[in-house]
């Protein structure tokens, strides 16, 4: 192993009550524990999920028993930052245990632990920057050892836990589902909590798709900026959250390529396993990051093209009021030689001089009328 097999217990210490704490010992089969045993197993390793108001109260009884196992303590920093609510996704480690904090999806959780959010029930509105909310959940992974932190009553946790319990016993098939040790089960959840962002592109796509039908509709003439600006800044945000975590599994991967190398063929093997498993959860964050980017720029090109649009049609205004008012102007020029006050002015005196100037004004502005349509400076310019 990386860091050295865990020693023989000491004495025991106080008794802890589960609560908001589950302990699920996997070697062969998946079985949870009523509490902290007194003993690792000679096989396979313990999972410890842990609300975060359990690992609160329980820190001091865990540090006790992770010391009684021979797993080596958490330094006071990291638990201080298991318990910060408001962490960014990052990586650490020490050279007994390495330490991954990862934000997931915190609203609308469903009973398999997912998301609701991309569900095709749910409405084209425009996106609320609530609806992207997350909380941090702590890895802690020792040898034989993994110490989860999660929200209280995640349903992450529960996920997984009803999964573990769940799996088939036995050797063939069954047996290959179950995690091969505390590395290869934070992987699992990681990639889990990722597949929620995956699936919440569905979403996003649909709702800024609705407010780009209501930049470029035709008929479109009041935009609602607000919901526009809400769904920029939750980009921004997804981004940022995005970021965060690529820059954190990139630091595990390269601290996984640090380990000393296994002489055995099979623990070589399982180390293969943990880096494509590794670099597959690279791979969805950074798909989910190129969609959200692709996302931003779809919403900025089509604010652009809102007021290219709204710019051609006040073009398309102003050209027809010009052309009608050039039209016009002939028409007056007319009208005033005929309203000036002299007498001698042609056809004044003539019986029909109304109608023969009304007719040449009449053939005047037909004339222009047509010159400027077969020009196309009259109605659309669509052809």
């Amino acid at each position: 192993t990386r860091r050295g097999a865990c020693a023989r217990p000491a004495e025991r210490p106080g008794s802890v009550t589960p609560g908001a704490m589950r302990v699920i010992r996997i070697d062969d089969t998946c079985t949870e524990l009523p509490g902290l045993p007194d003993t690792l197993p000679a096989q396979g390793f313990v999972w410890i999920g842990c609300a975060r108001s359990a690992f609160e109260v329980s820190a001091a009884v865990l540090q006790s028993r992770l010391h009684q196992w021979g797993c080596g303590t958490l330094v006071e920093l990291h638990i201080s930052d298991l318990l910060n609510p408001q962490l960014p996704s990052h990586f650490d480690y020490t050279s007994w245990y390495d330490l991954l904090v990862f934000r997931r999806l915190a609203a609308a959780q469903t009973g398999n632990g997912s998301t609701d959010s991309s569900e095709s029930h749910a409405p084209a509105a425009p996106l609320d920057p609530q609806a992207i909310d997350t909380s941090p959940v702590g890895f802690v992974v020792f040898d034989r050892v993994l110490l989860t932190v999660h929200p209280d009553d995640c349903a992450v946790r529960e996920f997984f836990a009803q999964r573990l319990l769940t799996l088939p016993t036995g050797g063939g098939s069954g047996s290959a589902r179950i995690p091969s040790g505390p590395a290869d089960l934070m992987l699992r959840i990681v990639n889990h909590m990722v597949d929620g962002y995956l699936a919440l592109r569905r979403l996003l796509t649909r709702q800024l798709g609705t407010l780009q039908h209501e930049l470029l509709g035709p008929r479109s003439r009041r935009v609602d900026w607000h919901a526009l600006l809400d769904a920029r800044n939750t980009l921004h945000q997804l981004e940022d959250l995005c970021e965060d975590q690529r820059s954190a599994v990139q630091e595990w991967i390269d601290a996984l390529a640090e380990w000393p190398d296994e002489p055995d063929a099979a623990a070589r093997r399982e180390r293969e396993l943990l880096g494509v498993r590794s670099r597959d959860v690279l791979e969805h964050i950074e798909r989910v990051l190129g969609h959200v980017r692709r996302l931003e720029s779809s919403i900025e090109s089509a604010v652009q093209m809102h007021f290219s649009a709204v710019g051609q049609r006040t073009n398309d205004i102003m050209r027809t009021l010009t052309v009608l008012t050039a039209i016009f102007l002939p028409l007056n020029l007319v009208t005033g030689i005929f309203g000036m006050n002299f007498d001698a002015l042609p056809l004044i005196h003539n019986a029909t001089g109304f109608w023969i100037a009304l007719g040449l004004m009449g053939l005047l502005g037909g004339g222009l009328g047509a010159f400027f349509w077969r020009k196309r400076y009259l109605g659309t310019t669509r052809r």
